[in-house]
């Protein structure tokens, strides 16, 4: 597992400015040890997306006598110095971005006085990315052409002469959108949404990629790896690539496939945006009636994974003709289905989780299943969440052990939460999350001993399906608003949160199985990764491809126990849909029953003198042999600011193996050897107290 740390290193009490971050220091790199790290990700080299020169200056800049005095170096330095301490670091690449920042400069226009943050020196004008293609400060920027001889040519064959003006996303009326999630809104910078669909763009970034490359870095971090589907949230993309891509897309698809509603249609000068305006629609809302919707959202997915992956081989291919192997990683955010499609093009997959909460141990399992055998690296989301709260605890000298069940819960539920190192706040809290260093570097040194007790292979008797297609209407009903909100509809019910949900609160361990929808991912199911299970539980999987079905029949023929809740394969032939839905070996149950939800019973029942009811679990199959159970403890009392132990627990795990040794491993380092007591597969072991967290080893020995 890896151990990350979410590095942007933003001052506190002023804003996290995209995209450039802080000079580095070498004094962090002590802190990076101190916190184990092996991974820094959001960790460098940033400003590409004002333009290229500015990007070189932050990696081979020179640095003045005055900042080396206390350990200032540029990012190339930076890098090398953590890689002499075994420490990856990622550069970041903010595909979404596009900069203009207002600017002070000398008469002679030779020197930057202010950028940004302006104090009334010299005169006024901008910087960025519009004036890096015009060439408008040539005593302090290199040309375009140095970049790209010729300069480029957009998809129409003409000269491009404004970056922003030709790559930036666009409405249905062909405003420019703005990425407001990053905008300072006292501010007069302006960050233009850009859309990777647009091949000009993807030559940009491969410049960007190329320059963090040669700068030295680990890996290369893709930011906002879904663009432009985020733009949907703005009423994009209606941009001429995005239009000429969807006509194509049309075009291709066999006409037997195609929508009625295109039935005479020339495909050839279709522009969807004026087609949804002669109809009444705009884009910015009623998207599930809006016509031809379902084929636009394909369409994207189609080009987010295309794009992600010819950017992903260009930085392997560029580093390989360097000399050198690069790692690749992109933003996964809430690892929505529309990312599944770009797991195979990651080595290690970075999510910014939507929602930041308290207790999420279900979200965990999903992200696990997503991810299937590729390191998870976590950082929490200042919007919609509890972050601001914790950040006014912590800087109060409270709520050290909600930030520990933080780490502990992503670990204990087979993921990594990186540890805050100025890490953003959003565009108008003036802050930067740093955790106190003493918690972080407790934790991360527990996580680290411990190392041998992860494992990304369950000893879980549950899986629960997540159908993409089934699932993908309640979820966007659900997950309202854009993602400066990131609300949550609660009176929309989505069958398979409930039943994750009523499993993680009852402590009741389990496996995510993801279902592609055969379109934003390939299908890969089969029943043998299904043998594995007792039993496989079902949330109105109402669509299944013709893989699925064959994989859960040959799971029920094995002797396996299914479990569906409404729906099942509503797509399907009704012979076929009967023949399944009454099989042996196939129930039914409500969503939040686990009586019937688990024919055999939960395989871990916990019972203790104050009660478990905010205990999670989770369970791995270590490599020796042995099983974890890993056991995170809510209880938090704001009122005693703790999480308050849990007297004489009695843990008892259903294993098909003879396990008659036992080592509970607490969070506060404490190790104690446990009497094993089993009985008919049930193990059953007394623990004296249960803190936030601890990890019980069932391992071979005597009876």
């Amino acid at each position: 597992m890896q151990r990350g740390v979410y590095f942007d290193a933003w001052f506190p009490r002023q804003h996290c400015y995209h995209p450039s971050l802080p000079p580095r220091r070498l004094r962090m790199i002590d802190d990076l040890v101190d916190y184990r790290a092996t991974t820094l990700v959001w960790a460098s080299l940033g400003g590409g997306s004002i333009s290229l020169p500015y990007l070189e200056q932050e990696a081979f800049g020179p640095v003045d006598a005055r900042s080396r005095f206390y350990g200032f170096v540029n990012d190339s330095e930076f890098i090398a110095a953590a890689q002499q301490r075994g420490i990856k670091v990622f550069g970041i690449v903010f595909e979404a971005q596009g900069w203009e920042f207002p600017a002070e400069f000398t008469a002679g226009e030779d020197e930057i006085l202010a950028l940004n943050e302006l104090r009334g020196a010299g005169h006024r004008g901008w910087l960025g990315l519009r004036e890096f293609t015009q060439n408008r400060y040539p005593k302090l920027w290199k040309p375009f052409e140095s970049y790209f001889p010729g300069g480029l040519v957009n998809s129409d064959g003409e000269p491009v002469t404004d970056l922003i003006e030709e790559c930036c996303a666009r409405d249905i009326h062909q405003t420019a959108l703005h990425a407001r999630w990053v905008e300072c809104p006292d501010r007069e910078h302006q960050c233009y949404y850009m859309d990777r669909n647009n091949p000009v763009w993807r030559e940009y970034l491969k410049a960007v990629i190329r320059i963090q490359i040669d700068a030295g870095v680990d890996g290369v971090q893709l930011d906002e790896t879904e663009l432009p589907l985020g733009s949907l949230q703005y009423g994009g993309c209606f941009c001429k690539d995005c239009v000429k891509g969807f006509a194509a897309y049309l075009k291709a698809l066999p006409e037997n496939e195609r929508s009625p509603l295109l039935a005479g249609v020339d495909l050839d000068t279709f522009h969807y945006g004026t087609w949804l305006l002669q109809q009444g629609y705009d884009f910015t809302g009623r998207l599930d009636s809006t016509p031809l919707y379902p084929e636009y959202y394909r369409f994207q997915c189609e080009a987010i994974r295309r794009h992600f992956g010819e950017l992903a081989t260009h930085a392997r291919d560029y580093a390989r003709s360097q000399g050198r192997e690069v790692l690749v990683s992109g933003n996964f955010f809430n690892m929505d289905p529309q990312y599944l499609g770009l797991a195979d093009d990651v080595d290690v997959i970075v999510t910014e989780m939507r929602n930041t909460t308290y207790r999420q141990p279900e979200w965990y399992r999903y992200v696990a299943g997503f991810a299937g055998d590729k390191d998870v690296i976590v950082v929490e989301n200042p919007y919609g969440g509890v972050v601001p709260e914790l950040v006014d605890l912590l800087r109060a000298g409270k709520g050290h052990d909600l930030l520990r069940l933080s780490c502990y819960e992503a670990a204990a539920f087979g993921v990594n939460m990186a540890v805050p190192y100025g890490a953003w706040m959003g565009a108008t809290i003036q802050d930067a999350f740093y955790a106190p260093h003493d918690v972080a570097a407790e934790v991360q040194g527990f996580l680290a001993d411990n190392e041998r007790l992860f494992d990304r292979d369950s000893r879980n008797e549950v899986a629960v399906v997540y159908s993409v297609e089934s699932n993908r209407a309640l979820i966007a009903r659900q997950d309202i608003g854009d993602n400066l909100r990131n609300a949550r509809d609660e009176s929309v019910r989505v069958p398979y949160r409930q039943v994750t949900e009523a499993l993680a609160a009852a402590a009741v361990p389990f496996d995510v199985v993801i279902f592609p929808d055969a379109r934003t991912a390939p299908d890969r199911i089969t029943a043998d990764s299904l043998r594995r299970y007792d039993t496989v539980l079902l949330p109105a999987c109402t669509y299944l491809t013709a893989a699925q079905v064959a994989a859960l029949r040959g799971y029920l023929d094995g002797g396996g126990r299914l479990v569906r809740t409404g729906g099942l394969g509503d797509n399907l032939a009704e012979d076929e849909r009967a023949e399944l839905t009454s099989a042996p070996g196939m129930s039914t149950s409500d969503p939040a029953d686990l009586s019937t939800l688990l024919p055999h019973g939960p395989q871990i029942e916990l019972a203790a003198t104050a009660g478990t009811a905010a205990v999670a679990a989770n369970t791995a199959r270590l490599a020796d042999g042995s099983v974890a159970v890993h056991l995170v403890n809510y209880d938090y009392r704001p009122d005693e600011d703790g999480v308050r132990p849990l007297s004489g627990l009695d843990l008892r795990v259903r294993l098909s193996e003879r396990l008659a040794a036992g080592t509970a491993y607490s969070c506060d380092g404490k190790v104690t050897r446990l009497d094993v007591r089993v009985d008919g597969g049930i193990h059953a072991v007394t623990l004296d107290a249960l803190g936030p967290y601890a990890i019980v080893v069932f391992e071979g020995g005597a009876e």
